[in-house]
């Protein structure tokens, strides 16, 4: 956990309501994957076409999956993904396997995994980039210990942009890497059609670059901020904002953490191992997505404190994260112009956001809580052992918060018409020749799954294309 917060940002932004919003969000070489807990999945090769929900429609993307396909098995292998195909009914196809064998359940998963199966579901191992070496543990970095979810890896086991990308990168002489930078607006010609300078501020002295391609990576927030703060005579309400859509369209999932009870305990170390997408798309009983199922790291007391009351006592909290399988599960929240990152007449960031979908969230909470009471008999508590699905915080609800942002995506939505979307298909600003944005802010819809790997694919798919822009 992060106690010292040495990672997260002091920053602090506001809500819709002017209300001050500490942001759960990692300023450091490797980004947010410093503390992610590597779960790197695929869209769905459905969630790349227009798809009706509950709440709304989830609008089609301009490029297919079978556009992105070849950029998803390069990023596998980038990455160490460890996983099993065929193992997920809802996974899209594949040019290869996975680089890795899955990563094995403990006992306790295990026995779940086979309650599910006997249920008729099909439970799967969780995709993860992680470089655990089952079959020589001796020389395996990664220990598969309990640290690893919400967590930097102390051992850099962990497949983490810094430790996968940035710190190969550095070996090239043509490569730097600058820290404790801040850009605060990038400046353009008079036309407003270029780029023409980087303004950062660095260790308190202003700072001026210049380059031929400028990419923006800075996290859906961060990188529609920039261009807003960007805003000039070419560029009134924003840099590349021409179509009025930076900004809008956040999205971060319906997310939420919920804690199964039992009188057993779960001796479990490494809990993130296992996946159901069986109600991806549906079920029989209800015709629209509800979205995917798996776990956290696994909780602790401390973790628990964060939201318990000042009162509660540690051995409790400690008591209850021993006899707890802990469930992460995420419904796809719709685009929604109004929800949206701006900027307060200082500069601060501004993030407004209504929950939508909420119905297949709260059906595929209603499904878990299913299946979980028709576990079998406990040898010791027969079926009383399992005493019910509670949220993570017990004492204050079940959803993430507006503040944990770590799936944030959607801000500058890329498109073929310049009217209704800020970038390209090659993520280049439509109005601005050399700015391109290639973090999870081109999103045009967010699926159910984690993110990470679609923004690791999407990268590589622009690197080649700004390889033969300039070659």
């Amino acid at each position: 956990m992060n106690v010292e917060g040495r990672y997260q940002t002091k920053e602090v932004w506001r809500d819709a309501d002017g209300q001050p919003l500490h942001p759960h969000t990692n300023y450091w070489v490797g980004g947010n994957t410093k503390f992610y807990g590597a779960a790197l999945f695929r869209l769905r090769r459905e969630d790349f076409g227009e798809v009706k929900h509950w709440g709304g429609v989830s609008p089609a993307w301009p490029i297919g999956y079978e556009e992105l396909e070849p950029y998803y098995t390069r990023a596998e292998a980038l990455y160490h993904v460890h996983g099993q195909r065929g193992d997920d009914p809802t996974d899209p196809p594949a040019s290869a396997p996975y680089p890795h064998p899955a990563v094995s359940h403990e006992p306790r998963i295990q026995h779940l995994a086979d309650d599910f199966a006997r249920q008729g579901l099909r439970p799967f191992h969780v995709p993860l980039g992680i470089m655990l070496d089952e079959a020589s543990p001796r020389t395996s970095t990664c220990i598969r210990c309990g640290t690893c979810d919400g967590h930097p890896c102390l051992v850099s086991a962990k497949s983490d942009a810094q430790v996968v990308a940035v710190d190969p990168a550095l070996r090239y002489p043509n490569v730097t890497l600058l820290t404790n930078a801040y850009v605060s607006r990038l400046e353009t010609n008079a036309t407003g059609h270029a780029v023409t300078g980087i303004i950062a501020e660095r260790n308190g002295a202003r700072e001026e670059y210049r380059a031929d391609v400028v990419v923006v990576a800075a996290g859906a927030i961060n990188s529609a901020a920039l261009l807003l703060r960007s805003a000039g005579p070419a560029h009134p309400q924003g840099l590349a904002n021409r179509s009025g859509v930076v900004g809008r369209h956040y999205m971060g999932h319906v997310n939420s953490v919920l804690m199964a009870l039992s009188k057993c305990p779960n001796p479990t170390v490494f809990q993130k191992t296992l996946g159901v997408n069986d109600f991806y798309f549906g079920s029989e009983d209800w015709a629209y997505p509800m979205g995917h199922i798996s776990f956290v790291g696994k909780l602790d007391g401390e973790t628990l404190k964060a939201g318990a009351p000042a009162i509660a006592p540690a051995f409790g909290l400690d008591l209850m994260a021993r006899h707890s399988l802990d469930f992460w599960l995420t419904s796809e929240d719709l685009p929604d112009p109004d929800n949206r990152v701006t900027l307060d007449r200082q500069g601060n960031i501004v993030l407004a956001y209504r929950p939508n979908n909420e119905e297949a969230h709260r059906r595929l909470v209603a499904k878990l809580e299913h299946l979980m009471q028709r576990q079998t008999r406990c040898s010791v508590h027969g079926h009383e052992c399992h005493q019910g699905l509670f949220a993570r915080n017990l004492f204050i609800g079940q959803r993430i918060p507006l503040a944990g942002v770590a799936h944030q995506n959607g801000t500058v939505r890329f498109g073929h018409d310049p009217e209704t979307s800020a970038l390209d298909v090659n993520c280049k600003a439509h109005d601005v020749d050399n700015l391109y944005v290639v973090d999870a802010s081109f999103f045009p819809s967010s699926a159910a799954v984690n993110p990470a790997l679609t923004i690791m694919a999407n990268a590589l798919r622009v690197g080649d294309h700004l390889r033969e822009r300039l070659a």
